[in-house]
Formats: C-alpha cells, structure tokens, sequence
C-alpha cells in the first residue's frame, strides 16, 4: 500500500473526526479508510488511534505522529505543484486576522517585508481576539495562539511562547511574593476578561498542567492594559514573555512562580483545508517561520543582540 495514502489517511480522520467523514473527502468508502489506518500501524508497530464505535482519537504516538505526517504530505503536495507551476509568481490580495496584542507586535511589523518580496500582493491584516470564522468571513489563513480547537482547520506550527506570573517590585514589597499557586488566593490578580484560570505545572515539575482559579478588584479583555496595571503596581498579572519581556529585563517587572511555569504554548498559522495551498499564504507562513525561530527573536529589545537577518525559503509550508 502506498505509504502517503496511509499517511493522509490519519491526516484526514485525525481531521475529520471519523472515518466516514474522511472517507467522503477522499472520495473513497470507510473499509478503504480503515484498511489504510491498519495497514499503517501494522508497518509502524504502533498504536496511532483509539477507535470505538462512537469516537476515534489519537494515542499519544499517533499525536506525535500527525505532525510530522502534516508536514511531509504538505512538502510532497507542495514540491508537485512547484514543479507544474514553474516560475510563477506569488500575486493577489492576502487576508489575514490574528490575536490583538500578539498581531501588532509580531505579525504587522512583517508585512512590510513580504509585501518588499511579493510586489503583486497586497495585505489586508484584522486584529481582533475573538475566534474569527476564516471560512465564512474569507480570510486566507489565522494565527492562533495555545491549544486549537478541533475544526475543519488545518494547522501549521511557527514557534512556541512562554508565560509568567509578573508583578511591579512595589506590589511586592507591599504584598510580598507567592510562593506556591495556591498562594495566589490571597492575591490582587490581573484577570484577563472572563477568568478561565491561569495554568501551572502540577508539582512544579514534569508536563502535567492543572489550572488555577484566581480572583482580583480589575480584568480587562486588553493584555496591554494588564501589563500597564501590573507595572503600576494595581497586582499580579499572567502575560506572555513576548509581552513583558522588556520590563523583566528593565526592572519594571518581576516574575514569581517560575519553578511552577506551565510548558510553552504553541503558536500556529491555520487555514481551510484545501488540496493545494494557495502560493500567497505558503509564502507568507514561511516568512513567519523563518522570523520566529531565528535563535534571538524572542529576547527583549535593546539588549545588545542584533538578530540574526532571515533566511528565506526554509522550512516551507506545503499544500
């Protein structure tokens, strides 16, 4: 059996959710599907699915598996449509809408660039942070932040962020310093519009997670804002690093809680699914990738460290 057959099959109902849903977008019938999924765990040795009657869902191999499964087919889909195009040109008008704090520091300072390196397209960039519809609202591709809801979405990781419990030294002295995230119940805590809870390793070591609820006298749906009252001393605030790291480095701000720091969280391009990913995005998510994982772009500015220019066309994104 054909090998990439077996390896969109997983694709398709880690996707789709079913394997009578992939099937219809193969185009093939559910025994067909199935055979391919058996015939892949039976040449990997490996266990990729639970599969029952009413729900199929990835092992942790067959997490770990689709990933890498993701990008090989979109290398491969990528390089036959490269080769049938020939030399053309990246053209058309982009759409594309990303979280506000996090778009306006590390998406829209690369438009200019791809715009200087693909001349027949033109950009237009939404801000907003609620869960934009990319289908039914026409844009081409998203950027989300942390775990991905399942959709009909797919998705393309572009690097990682880290997250911190902060506080002005002044807070501090006042209130002292948590030493646990327990602790934070007795803290003035900056909640980020309705509160879902702020997360943290269990036992402060290993890669479980467990969220912790905290409550405070101020919330607001602006993280800007909550950094700002987090260095004016108003309480603790829960920010990522690309958000706060200048004021860790400058003094403004202190973090607490380290040894608890949950795991980075992913930071991803997603787009509808399609049989051949349209140039103007392929080209845009490889510019992003190539920005976020130069070894020095998520250290503060202004110390001293010039980033290292980027390197174009590597780690392509694939249709």
């Amino acid at each position: 059996m054909n090998p990439f057959k077996e390896m969109q099959a997983l694709v398709l109902v880690a996707t789709h959710g079913s394997l009578s849903a992939a099937a219809r977008v193969d185009g093939v019938t559910p025994a067909i599907m199935a055979r391919r999924l058996d015939a892949l765990e039976e040449r990997l040795g490996s266990r990729l699915l639970h599969r029952t009657t009413r729900r199929i869902s990835l092992t942790e191999s067959g997490a770990n598996y689709l990933e890498d499964c993701i990008r090989i087919l979109n290398d491969l889909a990528s390089a036959e449509a490269a080769a049938a195009r020939g030399s053309v040109q990246v053209s058309g008008h982009l759409r594309v809408t990303a979280p506000a704090g996090f778009g306006r520091q590390h998406v829209a300072p690369h438009v200019p660039d791809f715009l200087d390196r693909h001349q027949d397209v033109n950009v237009t960039l939404d801000l907003s942070d609620r869960l934009v519809d990319l289908v039914n609202e026409g844009f081409d591709c998203g950027i989300r932040l942390g775990a991905l809801a399942d959709s009909n979405l797919v998705s393309v990781h572009l690097g990682e962020m880290k997250r911190v419990v902060v506080a002005a030294p002044s807070y501090l002295q006042k209130h002292g310093q948590p030493r646990t995230p327990e602790e934070l119940a007795g803290h003035d805590c900056l909640a980020l519009g309705p509160q879902r809870g702020w997360t943290f390793r269990s036992g402060g070591a290993g890669t479980k997670t467990r969220s912790i609820r905290v409550k405070g006298s101020m919330e607001c749906n602006d993280g800007v804002v909550l950094a700002e009252w987090a260095r004016s001393g108003a309480g603790l605030a829960w920010r990522s690093m690309w958000e706060v790291g200048e004021d860790l480095q400058a003094g403004r701000l202190v973090s607490v809680l380290d040894d608890w720091a949950a795991p980075p969280v992913g930071i991803y391009a997603v787009f509808p699914e399609r049989r051949h990913l349209p140039l103007k995005v392929r080209a845009f998510i490889d510019l992003l990738k190539d920005a976020y994982s130069q070894k020095d772009y998520w250290l503060p500015k202004g110390n001293g460290i010039k980033p290292e220019p980027l390197k174009r066309h590597r780690n392509s994104v694939r249709s």
